[in-house]
């Protein structure tokens, strides 16, 4: 399926803190401006996929969605597998448009958990919270403490990941928060679950953010401005809560990257630059070990030295990622990567033709890996 189908418009709202703004209507902004960016009318969707708003979940949401774009599609629904949901969607619609199942498919979400609720981020996690288990950054410091007990990772190459994202952010002109950061004012920022800090730790944003997938021949035949090929994408899931997985520096990403590479007849040494999930600076860190850019336990060293910035060895988070652009979970690396690729990105990688980008949901319990060309 390599470059048979095309992200041919994107578009988002707003990020940060949007009071009074529903989640609905966050994703209609976002719709519409990516089907204005393909250059088409709402008429001709016929596949609707969704990510569901983490704060507040809603029976058939999807149909709610549809019927306030007013449109009637062929396929579609909605998606849990937390941040990992939006580029297995966009695989599903690829595979769906393949199988003649629709034509021209939306991929979008919505949240607001910065105004309105963000307990599903703070909940306790199953039995063992009785002992303390809180909130998702403790199943993450958990992960990251055996990743610094077992291969040496320092709190200081942790940071190299914040700081990179943040100088990125800083200069993106849509970015929620655009302060940069340097390494001391990251050992100065407060410990949130030891061994992560603040600076360790992604947003809490309001957003949506919406893509448009369609055959690479239909965008042709409507003369598409600026189609970005898909070349490859790929899954991975465990099962496991963190506290029962017998490996906690091993990820799903393996396979989900594997099976991407494959499908696009690439090796990590093919990518240019990369948009890797940065909910927590480990996540990017075992990430980058997982797609093969550096072996495993050696993500610590690959991140110094502005290795991941802008003009180094694998440049990173672009526009800043979840840790600077916003903290919506993963549709804009997908946004940020197709622009990359178009050539318009704020930080534009000079000749840059191939974008990883990864997305993930849970605790590292889902992973779905995307390719893109020019």
């Amino acid at each position: 399926m390599r470059g048979k189908t095309v992200i041919a418009g994107v578009g988002h709202t707003a990020f940060g803190k949007l009071a009074g703004r529903s989640t609905l209507s966050m994703n209609v902004e976002a719709i519409r401006k990516a089907l204005a960016d393909a250059g088409i009318d709402k008429s001709m969707v016929d596949g609707l996929f969704v990510k569901f708003p983490t704060s507040r979940f809603e029976m058939m949401y999807g149909q709610k969605l549809a019927e306030t774009l007013g449109i009637v599609p062929r396929i579609g629904g909605v998606w849990d597998q937390g941040g990992a949901s939006n580029i297995s969607m966009i695989g599903y619609a690829a595979m769906a448009i393949e199988a003649g199942q629709c034509d021209v498919a939306v991929v979008c979400l919505a949240d607001n958990p910065a105004t309105g609720s963000r307990q599903a981020y703070e909940k306790a996690w199953g039995d063992d919270s009785i002992h303390g288990w809180f909130s998702t950054p403790a199943g993450y410091a958990m992960i990251a403490r055996r990743h610094m007990g077992e291969f040496g990772t320092t709190s200081d190459q942790l940071g190299a990941i914040a700081v990179a994202c943040r100088k990125h952010g800083a200069a993106n002109p849509n970015a929620q928060l655009r302060k940069p950061l340097t390494l001391d004012q990251y050992r100065q920022s407060r410990l949130i679950v030891a061994p992560l800090r603040r600076d360790d730790c992604c947003l809490v944003s309001d957003g949506g953010a919406a893509v448009v997938v369609m055959s690479a021949q239909r965008a042709k035949e409507l003369g598409v401005a600026k189609p970005v090929p898909i070349l490859g994408f790929g899954q991975g899931q465990t099962s496991w809560e963190v506290a029962q997985r017998k490996d906690l520096t091993t990820t799903a990403a393996t396979l989900s990257a594997a099976t991407a590479f494959k499908m696009a007849g690439m090796t990590p040494k093919d990518v240019d630059v990369a948009q890797i999930y940065d909910c927590f600076t480990i996540a990017a860190l075992m990430t980058l070990e997982a797609y093969g850019f550096c072996a495993k336990g050696e993500g610590g060293h690959f991140v110094e030295d502005g290795n991941i910035e802008i003009g180094g060895m694998l440049p990173i988070n672009t526009s800043g990622g979840l840790l600077s652009e916003t903290g919506m979970p993963g549709l804009q690396l997908v946004i940020e990567g197709v622009r990359q690729m178009r050539g318009d990105g704020v930080n534009q990688v000079k000749g840059a033709r191939t974008c990883a980008v990864s997305n993930q949901g849970g605790i590292m319990h889902t992973h779905s890996t995307l390719l893109l060309g020019t």
